[in-house]
């Protein structure tokens, strides 16, 4: 056994420690995780993915270590839409505050096991059609003009198929049952919600990996290595969910810098394909030998680029709207509403920042009770604490939903999807 491959068993042992060790964190004490707490998950995973990156470089492969950071990159970078989704998700399916991390972390772990299957497949196909880069190539160059130029994306507005054949084949309820897949009601087992969505999440990561995997083959080839990029990079996921939630929708120009990281590695997999190239009708079946090389490096400074350069771009563009409308936080992590002293509405982020917007509250086409800002921003009734929205329940509110609210208060109910969850 060489020692490449005594550090692959070492790595993926202490992987799996590491998400099992998380998983008992998240599924014995379930909590609203602080931006403190957020910060310090984010800061272990990525130290652990450098100090992989390191240990490889120390055993003398500098080049496996710069083909895995730049990978880990791109699909760290790929997996900010991964964050936009699970943000839908969790909101169609009013996933109560303090089950987020569970249904997350759960959601993943599918993710990386159907990650881990699609990979090995994914090698053993380009390991014998070499010219399956061409269509991996052209792919991703489509896949990046419609990210920059089709309009708003609406996966994860919509059930996939596994969810539409469970809604079919199976009893389903609205309640929780403290996050357990299945629930006895009156001798008959029904399928809550926590199942349905750790089961979205988990398979509608799978249409991201038709994307991110093909791009993450232009930087290598080697199966441990592609995978070990997607676990760091999906490991940290979760928690940059809660870090990042209420700041996404407001880097308006992200999509742009994905479109040009997808747009770059699809001409890097097709001239890579063109120098492989064994077609027959493509220069005689013989590689082209004028197409040009891209370097590990050359991708590095793409990503790195890409992402720094959209991101700074939407800052400047919050900051100018900010100087307009006055309104200059930035809405990081998951928010709060709050009465101020003052007799106004606060949204009240995890920072401790508040911005002055007045609050309704109203239906969602779905039937949820939602809260609704001036801007338009919405979060089920459920997020909000009952003060809140007692002091919601006042004479300049909708009528309607002024008698919703006090109906409900009167019941002595919380406000979750259904509105009929006893407190």
């Amino acid at each position: 056994m060489t020692a490449y491959q005594i550090f692959e068993i070492a790595s993926m042992a202490i992987l799996v420690a590491i998400l099992i060790f998380d998983l008992l964190i998240v599924v014995k004490r379930p909590h609203v995780p602080s931006m403190k707490e957020a910060t310090g998950w984010v800061v272990v995973y990525v130290s652990l993915a450098l100090v992989f990156a390191g240990v490889l470089w120390l055993m003398g492969d500098g080049v496996k270590a710069g083909e895995f950071v730049t990978g880990w990159l791109l699909e760290y970078s790929l997996s900010i839409d991964n964050l936009f989704v699970f943000i839908i998700i969790l909101s169609r399916f009013a996933v109560p505050k303090e089950m987020q991390q569970r249904v997350l972390m759960i959601g993943i772990l599918i993710a990386i096991v159907l990650r881990g299957i699609f990979i090995v497949l994914g090698v053993q196909l380009i390991e014998s059609f070499s010219w399956l880069f061409y269509i991996f190539g052209a792919y991703l160059v489509y896949v990046a003009w419609k990210q920059a130029f089709g309009g708003e994306d609406e996966s994860g507005e919509k059930d996939n198929l596994i969810v539409r054949l469970l809604k079919k084949r199976v009893n389903l309820t609205d309640r929780w049952n403290g996050g357990k897949p299945t629930v006895m009601i009156d001798g008959t087992k029904y399928v809550t919600p926590f199942l349905m969505v750790i089961l979205a999440l988990g398979t509608t990561d799978l249409l991201f990996a038709i994307d991110s995997i093909p791009a993450i083959f232009s930087i290598t080839t080697d199966p441990f290595l592609v995978f070990a990029c997607n676990i760091f990079a999906l490991m940290g996921l979760r928690q940059l969910y809660f870090l990042l939630g209420g700041l996404l929708d407001r880097l308006v120009y992200l999509h742009y810098g994905i479109a040009a990281i997808l747009g770059f590695i699809g001409v890097k997999l097709v001239f890579h394909a063109m120098e492989k190239n064994d077609l027959p009708f493509i220069n005689g079946g013989e590689g082209i030998t004028w197409v040009p090389h891209i370097e590990t490096w050359h991708s590095l400074l793409v990503i790195l680029g890409s992402m720094v350069v959209a991101t700074v771009a939407s800052l400047i563009k919050l900051r100018m709207d900010a100087q307009r409308t006055g309104d200059r936080s930035l809405h990081l992590g998951m928010s709060e509403a709050e009465l101020g002293a003052d007799g106004h509405y606060h949204i009240v982020d995890a920072t401790g920042t508040a911005f002055y917007r007045p609050l309704q509250v109203r239906h969602s086409p779905t039937g949820t009770l939602n809260v609704i800002d001036a801007h338009g921003k919405e979060a089920p009734a459920a997020d909000f604490s009952e003060d809140v929205l007692r002091e919601a329940a006042r004479e300049d509110m909708d009528p309607e939903d002024l008698d919703e609210v006090r109906r409900r208060l009167r019941e002595g109910r919380e406000f979750d999807e259904r509105g009929d969850r006893e407190v």
